[in-house]
């Protein structure tokens, strides 16, 4: 909806009755929209435009709405309203091109484009190849986007455009913005029916399943890609490569370097940075920090790119050093900088560092503390022990704590024996978030702790009640250009009886070596040997016993966890890199450990 200073800027000037002459005022005009940099000088130009009795002049409208386009939301606004409003509809000298700008200049924008395509139709200005790429962009943007692609697909296809590959490519865009199953498909089979797919078809396809968090799909996708011989270009690549962060595809990040090399494709500072954050949050920061040496070209997204991969691998010293030298490179952090040095200070344990560096981002750098930076304090806190100063950090923030502060203190109080602190806040989090169920299973946690098997169970039958589930801990592992997954108590495993054997010979050898089960993890009313069998079946465990299994003695194995990595877990994988002489890596939903000869990269903090 438009402002009240945007309606009265339209109605309180009539055209002129007697305008200036056309071709001098239609110079002024159109000076006047070159410069235009702001929504006062949009509405100057507009006003101007209405005294001038330029509103019938096509050339002046198109010019209009694309310097609308360039200033916001409003300015679009303003722009839709004097083109198309009812006191100016339908105006004699409307064309197709006309509307083809418009329809640009709302993506992205609050407004629906459907009525201005509709008021095209009932002009009868046939739509050409350039206005369903415009309007399906603009139907992207939309916040429910599924009715209006449906109306747009089928619209196209009545025209007999849905073929051209511009409008295949925006209707796939548009659909996958939905982010939903059945819009997914429909974006699939418009790829499947595409005669001749493009790069720009592929990345939009794959950007679709990352969208919808169906990063496996989209490598699968790629790879078909390949199998096609259709070159992928930088904007292909930069999808995939998020889709390898998320899948922590170390293999098809290094192969994807190694193309990009091969192909010698232009390394654009955007592709690079891309590179150089995937290569660190799937594994191999070393390498990710030799190609940040050699880019000829940084910003400050290449220096926080490595700041919070080195963060994440627990090298909280080299961070902080890399953080500094971005500074001695003229380079002012900003906000993630900020970010990524709290959360290296936090994994590494660096205190006093974290303090001083909190306290220079709004003393020497003007930057203030978001709640994303009060949260990276909470857990510097937290992970040090140091609850009680947590607790006061919190309790003197000028901004309200969030949940995922919250939830900090409440892993901190487990962690380090707060139980009756630990029960309060969860109460608390359950009060201020009712219907999150993650919250109810915090707090059954703090019962079973307490063995107060009862109020546990009390609190699950709730839960079931109310059609709450506990997100199920699951594992990945990349073997060959596959990656496999695994879900906690062996669900769905595809080689159930060989990676069952697998498990017990894991849990003779670590009893042989002297691990003890820690079955205060296991949180459940049951016997201590049915604990440590449970514990068994944790789904980083699978993974390791599968990929012992698939790979030869001394790879390197690397484990992708959607959770924070238990106690337990953590304790064993110490023993099975030692027993099994594996170096493993596992990188949980926080950071990554690197376990080698019985020791962890963490030093037991995480």
């Amino acid at each position: 909806m438009m402002s009240p200073s945007l309606q009265l800027a339209i109605t309180i000037q009539p055209p002129s009755s007697s305008p200036i002459p056309i071709r001098a005022t239609e110079q002024q005009c159109l000076s006047l929209l070159h410069s235009t940099s702001s929504l006062p000088k949009l509405l100057q130009a507009l006003t101007f435009l209405l005294k001038s009795g330029l509103h019938s002049n096509i050339l002046i409208l198109t010019r209009f709405a694309a310097a609308a386009s360039f200033l916001g939301p409003s300015a679009t606004a303003a722009a839709a309203a004097l083109l198309f409003s009812p006191s100016h509809s339908p105006l004699p000298l409307h064309d197709s091109f006309l509307f083809n700008t418009a329809l640009q200049s709302l993506s992205p924008s609050p407004l629906h484009p459907l009525p201005i395509f509709s008021l095209m139709l009932r002009l009868h200005l046939p739509p050409n190849h350039f206005t369903f790429p415009f309007l399906l962009k603009a139907i992207a943007s939309l916040p429910s986007p599924l009715p209006a692609a449906s109306q747009a697909h089928a619209s196209a296809l009545r025209f007999g455009l849905a073929g051209d590959s511009f409008v295949h490519n925006t209707l796939i865009h548009a659909y996958a913005a939905v982010r939903c199953v059945a819009a997914l498909e429909s974006a699939r089979k418009v790829f499947d029916e595409m005669p001749k797919p493009c790069p720009v078809t592929f990345s939009a396809m794959i950007g679709g399943y990352i969208l919808s968090g169906r990063s496996n799909e989209a490598v699968a996708l790629f790879r078909q890609m390949q199998l096609t011989n259709i070159p992928p270009d930088d904007v292909t690549i930069m999808t995939v490569l998020s889709a390898c962060v998320d899948l922590g595809a170390l293999d098809l990040t290094h192969w994807i370097k190694f193309y990009v090399e091969r192909m010698k494709m232009p390394k654009t500072l955007f592709l690079c940075n891309a590179l150089v954050d995937a290569l660190a949050k799937c594994g191999d920061v070393d390498g990710a920090v030799q190609l940040f040496d050699r880019m000829p070209e940084k910003n400050i997204v290449s220096w926080t790119s490595v700041i919070h991969g080195l963060a994440m691998h627990g090298r909280g010293v080299e961070a902080v050093r890399a953080f500094e030298a971005m500074k001695n490179a003229d380079f002012e952090p900003d906000a993630v900088a900020f970010i990524g040095v709290l959360k290296a200070c936090s994994h590494g344990g660096l205190v006093s560092d974290g303090r001083y560096y909190f306290d220079s981002m709004s003393r020497d750098f003007g930057v203030q503390p978001r709640i994303e930076h009060y949260g990276c304090m909470v857990d510097l806190f937290s992970r040090a022990g140091m609850v009680e100063e947590a607790m006061e950090f919190v309790g003197a923030m000028p901004i309200k704590p969030n949940p995922v502060i919250w939830r900090t203190l409440i892993a901190a109080c487990r962690v380090h024996g707060k139980l009756e602190l630990g029960e309060r806040i969860t109460k608390q989090l359950i009060n201020q978030e009712p219907l999150y169920g993650s919250n109810y299973v915090l707090l059954s946690n703090f019962y079973a702790l307490n063995k107060r098997w009862e109020k546990k169970w009390d609190i699950r039958k709730s839960m079931d009640q109310q059609g709450m589930r506990k997100a199920p801990g699951f594992s990945s592992f990349e073997l060959n250009g596959e990656i496999y997954e695994f879900v906690a108590g062996g669900e769905k495993l595809s080689h159930y009886q060989e990676i069952y054997e697998m498990v017990e010979e894991i849990s003779k050898k670590l009893m042989g070596a002297g691990f003890m089960a820690a079955t205060s993890e296991m949180l459940l009313d049951i016997h201590e040997e049915d604990k440590e069998d449970a514990l068994h079946w944790h789904s980083e465990k699978l993974a390791i016993a599968f990929a012992l299994l698939r790979t030869p003695p001394g790879t390197r194995i690397r484990i992708v966890k959607n959770l924070r990595v238990c106690g337990d877990c953590h304790s064993a994988t110490k023993f099975i890199s030692k027993v099994y002489h594996r170096e493993i890596v596992v990188r949980d939903r926080s950071r990554f450990h690197c376990f080698k000869d019985g020791f962890c990269s963490c030093k037991d903090f995480w």
